[in-house]
C-alpha cells in the first residue's frame, strides 16, 4: 500500500474518532463539555462538580441508553455496508452492484415484515430478517447453480434478480395483509431503515463477527483483484473463480445480512461509498475495502446524526441516504465519463 492511502487511511481514522466524540453531544438532548466532564468526574469517583445530580442522571441515560447504541450502530453499519458493496463490485466487476444484488435486502425486508405481521418482538424481527436474507442468496445461488451453464456470471446475477423480484413480492403481500393503522406503518418505517432500532446486545454480537468478515475480506484481497481482471486472466494465473466467488458472496452476505439485522434497509451506502473509496485510493482492494470502512462509517455516522438532530422529529435513515447518495452518484459517473474520455 502507498504512502498517500496510508496518510488517508490515517486521516479517515481520526476523522471518524472526531466525529464519534462529536455525535455523542448532538442531538435533541444537548450534552456539553461540562456535562461529559462531570460524568467522567463520577464515573472514576472524583467529586461531582455539578450539583445538579439530576442532570447528571439525565446525561448518563441518553449517552448510554440512546446515544452509545446509535452512534457505534451508525459507524459500524455504514462500515459493514461499504465494504459489502465493494467486495460485490469486484466480484462482479460492475459499479453499478450493491449489497442487494443477490436478494439480501428484499429477503431481509420480508423476513421482518413477516416477523411484524405475525406480533413478533424486536428481536424475533431482527433474527427473522437474518435468516431470509440468507435464504434469499441461497435461492440466487440455487438457480446460477441449476441453470448456469457457461455464464456463470451472469446467471448468478439473474438469479438475483429473481430472488429480489420473488422477495419483493412476498412483501407487498405482506404489507396488503397487514393492519393499516398498527403493522403496516412499524413495516413502513422498518423498511426505510433507523438506528432507534439498534440495541447494545446486537451490536456486541454483531460486531466481532463484522470485524471478521472485513479483516478475512482483507487478507484475500489480491484475489478480488483477480476476479477484477476477468474469469479468463485470473483462471490463467491459477485463481480458483468458483470456491473465490463463494467465499466472497458470503462474506458480504454476512455484513449486510448483520447490518439490515440491526437497523433495517439502508439504501444506496454499499453502492455509492466503494466509489468514493477507488476514487480516492485507486482500484487495489488492499486500500480499497479499508478506506471503504471508514468511509462508510462517516457517511453514516453523520447521515444518523443529521436525521436525529435537526427536526423535531426523526427522519428515517433511508430517506436521507438516497438523497445524498443520488447525486453522489450521478458525480462519481461524471467522473468516470471524464476518466475515459481521457
Amino acid at each position: 500500500m502507498s504512502a498517500k492511502n496510508l496518510s488517508f487511511l490515517t486521516f479517515a481514522a481520526i476523522a471518524l474518532a472526531v466525529l464519534i466524540a462529536f455525535a455523542f453531544t448532538v442531538g435533541q438532548y444537548s450534552i456539553g463539555l461540562g456535562d461529559a466532564a462531570n460524568l467522567l468526574k463520577s464515573a472514576f469517583g472524583g467529586e461531582n462538580a455539578d450539583a445538579n445530580s439530576t442532570r447528571l442522571s439525565e446525561v448518563k441515560i441518553v449517552l448510554e441508553q440512546v446515544r452509545l447504541p446509535r452512534v457505534i450502530a451508525a459507524a459500524v453499519i455504514g462500515a459493514a455496508l461499504s465494504v459489502s458493496g465493494a467486495i460485490f463490485q469486484g466480484m462482479f466487476t460492475n459499479p453499478l452492484v450493491s449489497p442487494g444484488i443477490l436478494g439480501a435486502l428484499n429477503g431481509a425486508s420480508f423476513g421482518a415484515a413477516l416477523a411484524m405481521l405475525l406480533g413478533l418482538n424486536l428481536f424475533g424481527v431482527q433474527l427473522s430478517a437474518f435468516t431470509f436474507s440468507f435464504s434469499a442468496v441461497l435461492f440466487a445461488l440455487l438457480i446460477a447453480k441449476i441453470y448456469g451453464g457457461g455464464e456463470k456470471i451472469l446467471t448468478l446475477i439473474l438469479g438475483g434478480v429473481i430472488s429480489s423480484a420473488l422477495f419483493g413480492a412476498l412483501v407487498s403481500l405482506v404489507k396488503y395483509l397487514a393492519d393499516p393503522y398498527d403493522t403496516l406503518p412499524s413495516i413502513v418505517y422498518w423498511l426505510m431503515g433507523s438506528m432507534s432500532y439498534a440495541r447494545i446486545e446486537h451490536i456486541i454480537f454483531a460486531i466481532p463477527i463484522m470485524a471478521i468478515a472485513i479483516l478475512f475480506a482483507l487478507s484475500l484481497s489480491k484475489r478480488l483483484d483477480l476476479i477484477t481482471l476477468g474469469e479468463d486472466e485470473a483462471i490463467a494465473l491459477g485463481a480458483n473463480i468458483g470456491a473465490t466467488r463463494l467465499i466472497f458472496v458470503a462474506i458480504a452476505t454476512l455484513l449486510a445480512a448483520l447490518s439490515v439485522m440491526i437497523c433495517g434497509v439502508v439504501g444506496w451506502v454499499g453502492l455509492v461509498v466503494p466509489h468514493i473509496a477507488r476514487f480516492i485510493v485507486g482500484a487495489n482492494h488492499i486500500a480499497v475495502i479499508p478506506a471503504s470502512a471508514l468511509i462508510g462509517a462517516i457517511f453514516l455516522l453523520v447521515a444518523d446524526t443529521f436525521s436525529r438532530s435537526i427536526f423535531a422529529a426523526e427522519v428515517p435513515l433511508g430517506i436521507l441516504t438516497s438523497i445524498v447518495g443520488i447525486p453522489a452518484f450521478i458525480l462519481a459517473l461524471r467522473h468516470a465519463k471524464k476518466a475515459r474520455a481521457c
